[in-house]
């Protein structure tokens, strides 16, 4: 066995991720360090992160930390994990998902419908705010950022009557209390990779892929690789209000895309596909295939994309 140590942010959510690891890995025999740090992105709270620099500005820090080799591993929301990591640094595991949809928290409206015209819902989030404004044009959406605890102080302070947060991270902390309900896909489609967690390494460290293969679960790694390609090949960051959530049934992976404008002035565009798929690879192909679905329809000027299926031939 061996001793690792793992890299992450220091918010609550972060570092319960990086214990949740730690404990399964010390359940193995290895033993685990933290080495918790403060990123960019945890730093800069007075601007959307689409402002200054994206998914990148959580991870930067971390990966800084494997490369100088003081960490071994860094643990992700992979949701916060850009499309493309630099050169020679891998994502060695994806673990299985929490619950991947948004929820709605408020302490006086029970759901997203039951709001009066007018009200104030936080979020910072593009993909959020674009699908809000399809849903309900009548309402303000206002900035929100900060970890966790910050957004919900914010809201108990009374700046929102109700913000809209991922539903995996309010469980993972114990708080389910808070959720007044969740969005369905149909409704709030995911981000590419929500609830699910990313482990990142350097490349040439083939004794972590072997530590954390134990941990890895298949389909949600098929799921997300799918998820990821149509943002990767969507030019995916935080600038452009990008959905993007599959479901395995068996071997048949079903992908569903959206793109919608922010300010609610266009229609939201909606693809989906779905194919059989054996590995990380054709669930990518997939992924790549709604994309080029999804820019058609945003070219043309949206409008909803009819469906296909594309069984790859296995099993």
């Amino acid at each position: 066995m061996s001793s690792f140590t793992i890299a992450t942010r220091e918010s609550r959510l972060a570092m319960w991720q990086a214990e949740h690891v730690k404990a399964l890995l010390e359940q193995r025999g290895h033993q685990i360090t933290l080495l918790g740090m403060t990123t960019k992105g945890d730093q800069i709270l007075d601007r959307s992160l689409s402002k200054v620099g994206g998914k990148g500005l959580f991870v930067k820090e971390l990966e800084v930390a494997l490369e100088e080799g003081q960490a071994d591993l860094a643990v992700h929301s992979l949701k916060d994990v850009p499309m493309d990591l630099p050169e020679g640094f891998i994502l060695a595991c994806v673990m299985e998902r929490e619950d991947p949809r948004d929820a709605w928290v408020s302490s006086r409206y029970a759901s997203l419908t039951d709001l009066p015209a007018g009200a104030v819902v936080g979020t910072s989030s593009l993909r959020r705010m674009a699908l809000l404004r399809h849903t309900r044009p009548d309402l303000r959406i206002e900035p929100l950022r900060g970890n966790l605890d910050t957004r919900l102080r914010k809201l108990d302070e009374g700046l929102y009557d109700g913000i809209v947060l991922a539903a995996a991270g309010l469980k993972r902390l114990g708080l389910s209390g808070r959720i007044r309900s969740v969005f369905q896909p149909e409704t709030m489609l995911p981000s590419a990779g929500q609830g699910a967690l990313g482990i990142e390494i350097r490349s040439d460290r083939a004794d972590v892929v072997a530590a954390l293969a134990p941990l890895v679960h298949h389909e949600t790694w098929l799921a997300v690789a799918a998820e990821r390609a149509v943002s990767r090949a969507m030019g995916g960051s935080c600038s452009m209000p990008l959905a993007a959530f599959a479901t395995l049934n068996g071997r048949v992976l079903d992908l569903r895309a959206a793109w919608g404008d922010a300010d609610g002035t266009l229609p939201v565009v909606q693809t989906r596909a779905s194919a059989e798929v054996a590995d990380v690879e054709q669930a990518s192909a997939l992924g790549a295939r709604v994309a080029t679905d999804l820019r058609a329809a945003v070219l043309a000027g949206g409008g909803q994309v009819s469906e296909r299926s594309e069984p790859t031939g296995h099993g």
